[in-house]
């Protein structure tokens, strides 16, 4: 079963209508006392329905979870449309420079949201398991930028998250001395990948790639990290690397 309402979102110029998507197995209605680990994602709009979507292809998470009878919850929110780069400046925690302009980062702001407004009202309205140990996030691009984000600066709200080629080339050393600062509770689990053929886009970002997983890994972080072999920047890559990083999520729970 899947819900979507609309909820107002804080903008520098004024609150503005963003829609949830809130996925609840079936399982809910003829066992009402049971209660779901929650995903939160990114991009929203991504995630469930092709007819939503930015380029008319999803992440098929929908089919995913019917087909596997995961029992989790999954919450997605669409994310700034507007042209002047909105989507960037809501899913970076830093300021950076792009295409000869600089973008005001409110990924502090963005976050702040999710964690103090809308989880508490998700958990409020849904059978979830609201500790920390049962809340993860996961987005692509600048959702796995920011998944990286929320895992390491709210780690008090999130122990696992799915980051999925994520935009660590936005400001390297920002997102360097991110992760040397945070204090990472130890059961912390990131999921973090990249396609080869998108490797290309910007400059050294293998070495970059590498560079990231070497710090969390001597953060003792618990890291999954991959390479996609022709693995491209697109929804439908991201959606065939669905049943590695669930189960990732998942992995040694109890």
């Amino acid at each position: 079963m899947i819900e979507k309402w609309v909820t107002p979102f804080p903008l520098p110029s004024g609150p503005e209508p963003r829609t949830v998507y809130v996925y609840v197995p079936d399982q809910a209605e003829e066992e009402p006392d049971i209660r779901y680990p929650v995903l939160y994602m990114f991009d929203g709009h991504n995630v469930f329905f092709d007819t939503d979507a930015t380029y008319g292809k999803c992440w098929g998470m929908k089919e995913y979870m019917e087909e596997t009878g995961t029992p989790m919850m999954i919450v997605a929110v669409d994310c700034d449309h507007s042209p002047d780069y909105g989507r960037l400046k809501e899913y970076s925690p830093f300021n950076f420079s792009y295409k000869k302009m600089t973008v005001k980062g409110r990924g502090k702001a963005t976050m702040d949201w999710f964690t103090q407004t809308l989880k508490p009202m998700i958990d409020e309205r849904y059978p979830t398991l609201p500790d920390r140990a049962h809340t993860y996030i996961a987005g692509s691009s600048m959702g796995g930028l920011m998944s990286l984000y929320a895992v390491t600066a709210y780690n008090d709200v999130f122990s696992r998250a799915a980051c999925l080629s994520p935009s660590l080339w936005v400001a390297p050393w920002k997102v360097d001395s991110l992760i040397q600062r945070a204090n990472y509770a130890p059961d912390t689990v990131i999921y973090m990948d990249y396609g080869s053929r998108e490797m290309g886009n910007h400059n050294g970002m293998r070495k970059l790639f590498a560079s990231v997983c070497a710090r969390l890994m001597n953060k003792r972080v618990w890291l999954t990290s991959r390479i996609i072999p022709n693995g491209d920047h697109c929804e439908a890559c991201w959606e065939e690397q669905l049943p590695v990083f669930m189960h990732v999520l998942q992995y040694c729970r109890e």
